[in-house]
């Protein structure tokens, strides 16, 4: 299937209207027949989630629970625990907002405009749709659900559905209602209530972790600031924890990932849900320096009792950013977080080769059998001096008589040239054709063949897929008479069905690297197909 053409799509839908384009562009892909083969393969984790899971096998080997936090968090909750000093915090926090249902009114206007889309668009379904609406604005029928209901119930084509729907601007001109819920911007909004939940449900000591995101809304997104991170956060409840526990918990923790200094600062204006003077900043060593990765603390009797709980607590939050940016060497948090954005790609040779392939090849057995046969009578015969050609194969070929030779017309050569035998070799980013032999006082095409990735694609055998998958192509269409393939002389890849991949071809150009393939190939293949 050709690619997508995005500059094209969007001016047809300046032209047209979005539903007919909708409908039109479906037809460019492709929905039967295999295209991809799924295989296990090595795939690559995010930094993040890789942290994340060392974390939680970390907690899970020390005996504590997991839990899985709500994110969503009444404003309430914020007071409940900060008290006075609330304000402040919910500055940070994002409130969620809603799209009020609006009342829908569907007059001679509209239903003009409606039977120019469908001119047998009844008074019965005019009614329907007015039931629909009010359903709608009443909450029976959810937002996402209302264009299923209006194809259902109305028995018209979704782009008729979405057509009908933009004839009412009070659906798409409505303004965000705020609640008063919230995004969490900690953890710990959560684990008051928790806590409370499972004190007369657990034997002490009580040992929950949760690892998720929280939002904050800073005023300004740069190296060290997202709206959104990752916190690995614990809670310990017991009649016994003191502070000393938990900061040798956190110590624990963080030389189980690697660090084995760890720094704990008391901080001068703690939170008011932790009892004065028990906050702690946690910092590990970096090289020379000191970071700040984390805080912990044992949470006020004040906070604890507005939820009812009677035992003492032990929080620690550690960010999972900042523990990988430090892992990683990494000064970027939105490198670490989201590297397909901010992160340079970077290509080994290896990941390169994986991007080139063969691009033309024969998909039944008896198409990668005559692949087999042209191969092998090429290189029995490969310096015979031309013109020539040898019978590759005479026989039954998809139901149908075939010969197959390779052939070479042209005099005073071979029958095959000596690029034929050069493979793909990725070396140093980038992508060679390098001889079996010869060329040693070429640099680049010695370190090549004692350094370099051997594809494992020889120009031969890719000329030779070409003709053999042509030729299936040919006897599938049930065509008769002589067909050939000849490639002469290969400048590209895909002069000898060779396929880079377009993401591979940008970074090696990027990295001002080359993709050299020049070379006499020389390869002809010509069949005779008869019924």
């Amino acid at each position: 299937m050709p690619k997508l053409d995005p500059k094209e799509i969007l001016r047809r839908v300046e032209e047209k209207a979005f539903e007919e384009v909708w409908v039109e562009t479906a037809r460019l892909l492709r929905l039967e027949g295999r295209g991809l083969e799924w295989r296990r393969d090595k795939g690559k984790a995010h930094p993040i989630m890789e942290a994340i899971w060392r974390i939680r096998r970390i907690m899970l080997s020390y005996g504590f629970e997991e839990i899985i936090n709500p994110s969503i968090v009444e404003e309430a909750e914020v007071y409940r625990q900060y008290g006075p000093e609330a304000p402040i915090i919910l500055d940070r926090i994002f409130y969620l907002a809603g799209l009020p249902r609006p009342d829908v009114g569907l007059d001679k206007r509209r239903i003009i405009e409606i039977r120019k889309i469908d001119p047998k668009f009844s008074n019965g379904k005019i009614k329907e749709l007015q039931r629909i609406f009010r359903q709608y604005k009443e909450g029976e029928i959810e937002g996402d659900n209302l264009v299923e209901e209006i194809v259902d119930r109305l028995n018209i084509g979704p782009e008729h559905a979405t057509a009908i729907l933009g004839f009412f601007p009070e659906l798409t001109s409505l303004t965000p209602t705020p609640s008063k819920l919230t995004l969490r911007s900690h953890m710990t909004a959560l684990w008051f209530s928790v806590l409370a939940a499972l004190q007369d449900k657990k034997p002490l000591p009580v040992k929950l972790f949760s690892v998720g995101a929280k939002f904050r809304r800073e005023q300004k997104l740069d190296e060290m600031h997202l709206y959104e991170s990752y916190v690995a956060s614990t809670v310990v409840m017991s009649e016994d924890v003191t502070l000393q526990d938990g900061v040798e918990l956190t110590r624990t923790i963080l030389s189980e990932l690697g660090f084995k200094d760890a720094r704990f600062e008391v901080k001068k204006a703690t939170s008011k849900y932790y009892a004065p003077k028990t906050e702690m900043e946690v910092f590990v060593k970096a090289g020379d320096i000191w970071v700040e990765v984390g805080d912990i603390g044992l949470y006020s009797p004040v906070s604890l009792a507005r939820y009812g709980i009677r035992y003492p607590v032990f929080n620690a939050g550690i960010g999972i950013e900042r523990i990988v940016m430090l892992l990683e060497g990494v000064g970027d948090i939105r490198k670490i977080a989201y590297p397909q954005f901010y992160l340079e790609v970077e290509y080994s040779d290896e990941q390169l080769g994986k991007m080139i392939r063969i691009r033309e090849a024969p998909t039944t057995e008896d198409g990668r059998r005559l692949l087999d046969a042209i191969v092998q009578t090429a290189i029995k015969h490969a310096i015979e001096s031309s013109p020539c050609e040898f019978l590759a194969y005479r026989g039954p070929f998809l139901n149908r008589k075939l010969e197959v030779y390779v052939y070479e017309p042209d005099a005073g050569t071979k029958l095959i040239g000596p690029a034929a035998f050069n493979v793909i070799y990725v070396y140093d980013g980038n992508v060679l054709g390098v001889p079996e032999r010869g060329l040693d006082n070429a640099k680049i095409v010695r370190e090549a063949r004692e350094k370099g990735l051997a594809v494992g694609i020889r120009y031969l055998d890719a000329v030779a897929s070409l003709a053999a998958a042509r030729i299936e192509k040919e006897v599938r269409l049930g065509k008769k008479g002589e067909f050939s393939v000849r490639i002469r002389m290969a400048k590209q890849p895909s002069d000898v069905n060779i396929e880079v991949n377009d993401v591979a071809q940008r970074y090696v150009t990027s990295e001002r690297k080359v993709i050299d393939v020049r070379g006499p190939v020389f390869v002809g293949v010509k069949a005779k197909i008869s019924s």
